[in-house]
Order: structure tokens, then C-alpha cells, then sequence
């Protein structure tokens, strides 16, 4: 055999049916191997990488432990894509407070009055006068005791309960209650109502607002620095994020408008009306959006006034000036061209006169002068 044969792989099978040590029959493994290289088995060459060995989970624990008092664990919502985070805890939303209708509390109070006069006779300290009154049988009385006391202090306490809960709900107003710093509700009803004399109250207006800024930085869309003056129309929508969510819900909406200036373009001034209206709208979008988390509702944001800074103002004035002109002179001459041309196809066409190059020339030449010389004379 030569070299060339002698290196040339060769495959050799097993015999099949051939047995193993242990009596068994194995598989037959079919091997490359020459004069250079060990024997490989075929199958080694083209195996797949293995499998990643799945680890099992242990499920995470969401519900309380029995006996430990452990409150189960919460994972945090996801961010939506171009969605500003809320500014406020989600928890802290508006909710009817429990309250009584205001006749409930005058006949408790009336009740505590009727139980302390009551107890007065029953000791014998009603004034003579005021049982003649109270048309009262007459009575010796049993004196003040332990039973009598008591009697004036439920009593007491039944009165001043029932009156000291009085309140009035008036429209577009909103009471805010709070019970050891906790928010307790929001009370919205109008008319004679009676509230937990141990809360606290926080009256919040609730009606349509109108609010006319002082002038503020803006930019137009060429950098230019600007001043504008901007109507905002909002309303309180939920009491308890926008009172107990944020220090001021005022200053905060403040701001708001600010920032949403410092993002939009705002048009000059003598700029195209639906500019003004497109920025507005863009207003509005930026400042709902941001107002929104906060408990406020915004209907519009209106530019009202837009001027120019006071360090560019003269410059742009000329600027303006000269735009005008310019526009000006160029209407008059577009009117001027337009006439000569008129004046001078008519009295070419009617034959009234035969003209050659020169004379044409000279005759627009002259009709030039003429129309301009009689539009710049003062009326």
C-alpha cells in the first residue's frame, strides 16, 4: 500500500450483534482514525450542544403566613412607555366620607338639652321659673348625686355631639376630613349635614377656576426670547391628591405652565392666528398631562398676550418695520408691472399706435414712472 493510501481515512464498523463484558449486545460505533490520528467516534463530530438543565422555581410567596402577620409582598406596576410616573401615592384617591343628614344631629342635640333640663328637676336645681315654663309637676328632688352627675354628663355629651357636628355644604365646595392625621374622606353634599365633631374639616373649592398669569419667559420658534401672558381654566378634580398629595396645588399648576413654555414655541408677535391656537393646544396637552396625577383637571391654556423681551424688543420692532416695507414695495410694484403691462397690451391690440423695440421700451419706461410717482403722492 502507498503513502497516499496508507493516510486515507477508513471507516470500520463493528460487527453488530457483538457482545459486551456483561453479555450484552452494544451498538456499533462507527470510527475514523489513520496513521496521524486516534480513532474518533463519528457520532462525537456532529453532536448538539446539550440542553440547559431547567432549575425549578420556587414560587414566590403572595399570600399572608398564617400566625406571623405578614402582609403579602407587592411588586411595583411596570412604567408605561411615555407615560409620566404619578407624582402621588395610587392609594390616595378621593372617597365619599359617612356622614348623617344635618336633622339627625339637631334632634340629638335637642335630646341632650331635654336630658339635662330632665336631670335638674330630677335633683331639685330647676329654677322655679323654668318649670313654670316647662309646665313641670313640682318635686322636692333627690339632691345632686353620683346618678345625677352621670345623667348631665351623658346628656352633656349627647348635646354636644349632636350640635357640635352641625355643618352646611355649600355648592362647588368640598370638605376635606382627617381623623389623627389619616384621611378620612370627602364630603360633597350640599345642605344641613352632620359630621364627626372629632375630624378634622378642610374646605376645598371645587368649582371652574380662571387664572391669568403674570408674564412669562417663553421662545419662538427661532430662539427669540418672548413674554407671554397665559389663561389657564382648571378645577379641582380629586380633593385628596390635590390638597394632600402635593404642598399647593395652585403653585404646582404654577409651574406646570412654566415648564410646558420652556417646551413649546410660541409664535411672535403679528405671527398667524392659528399658530397662537397650535401652541395653545400643545399648552394644554403638556400641562393636562402633568396636572392629571395631582388630583387637577385642566380644560385650557390659552396664550392671551404675546410680546417680545424687553433686550430684543427694539430690534425685532425695526425688524417688523422693515419686513413691512419690504411686503409693501413689493405689492406696489407687482401693481405697477401689472398696470404698464395692461396699458400697453390694449394699445397695442386696439391699433392705436405702432411701436417698435425702442419706443415699447420707452413707453414702459415712462408708464413705469408714472403709476409709481402716483401711488407714493399722500391721499
Amino acid at each position: 500500500m502507498s503513502t497516499t493510501t496508507s493516510h486515507k481515512a477508513e471507516f470500520e464498523e463493528q460487527p453488530e450483534g457483538a457482545a459486551g463484558p456483561g453479555g450484552t449486545a452494544i451498538r456499533p460505533a462507527r470510527l475514523i482514525h489513520n496513521e496521524a490520528t486516534t480513532e474518533i467516534p463519528v457520532h462525537l463530530l456532529f453532536r448538539d450542544d446539550p440542553e440547559p438543565v431547567s432549575v425549578p422555581l420556587k414560587p414566590a410567596v403572595v399570600a399572608r403566613r398564617r400566625g406571623t402577620g405578614e402582609q403579602p409582598r407587592l411588586g411595583r406596576p411596570a412604567p408605561v412607555p411615555g407615560r409620566p410616573a404619578p407624582c402621588v401615592d395610587p392609594d390616595l384617591v378621593e372617597r365619599p366620607a359617612r356622614v348623617l343628614p344635618g336633622l339627625a344631629g339637631v334632634l340629638a342635640g335637642v335630646g341632650g338639652v331635654a336630658g339635662c333640663l330632665a336631670t335638674s328637676w330630677w335633683a331639685g336645681v330647676l329654677p322655679p321659673f323654668a318649670a313654670d315654663a316647662l309646665r313641670l309637676p313640682g318635686y322636692g328632688g333627690a339632691g345632686l348625686g353620683p346618678a345625677q352627675w352621670a345623667a348631665y354628663a351623658g346628656a352633656g355629651a349627647l348635646g354636644a355631639l349632636g350640635f357640635g357636628g352641625l355643618a352646611r355644604g355649600r355648592t362647588g365646595q368640598a370638605r376635606l376630613l382627617g381623623l389623627f392625621g389619616r384621611y378620612r374622606g370627602t364630603v360633597r353634599r350640599t345642605g344641613l349635614l352632620w359630621v364627626n365633631p372629632l375630624v378634622a374639616r378642610r374646605r376645598v373649592d371645587v368649582r371652574l377656576r380662571h387664572w391669568r398669569s403674570e408674564a412669562m419667559p417663553a421662545t419662538d420658534g427661532n430662539g427669540v426670547a418672548l413674554r407671554v401672558v397665559v389663561l389657564v381654566v382648571w378645577r379641582v378634580r380629586d380633593t385628596a391628591r390635590a390638597v394632600l398629595g402635593i404642598d399647593d396645588h395652585e403653585t404646582y399648576l404654577r409651574e406646570c405652565v412654566e415648564a410646558a413654555l420652556a417646551r413649546v414655541a410660541v409664535d411672535p408677535p403679528g405671527g398667524p392666528r392659528g399658530g397662537v391656537a397650535a401652541a395653545g393646544e400643545a399648552l394644554t396637552r403638556l400641562v393636562a398631562a402633568e396636572a392629571g396625577p395631582v388630583g387637577l383637571e385642566v380644560f385650557s391654556v390659552r396664550p392671551l398676550r404675546v410680546e417680545y423681551a424687553p433686550e430684543v424688543a427694539a430690534s425685532m420692532h425695526r425688524r417688523q418695520i422693515a419686513a413691512l416695507d419690504a411686503r409693501e414695495r413689493s405689492g406696489m410694484l407687482n401693481s405697477v408691472v401689472d398696470s404698464v403691462e395692461d396699458t400697453v397690451t390694449r394699445l397695442t391690440m386696439r391699433g392705436l399706435v405702432e411701436l417698435d423695440d425702442y419706443e415699447r421700451k420707452v413707453l414702459v419706461r415712462d408708464l413705469t414712472v408714472a403709476f409709481c410717482s402716483g401711488r407714493r403722492e399722500p391721499t
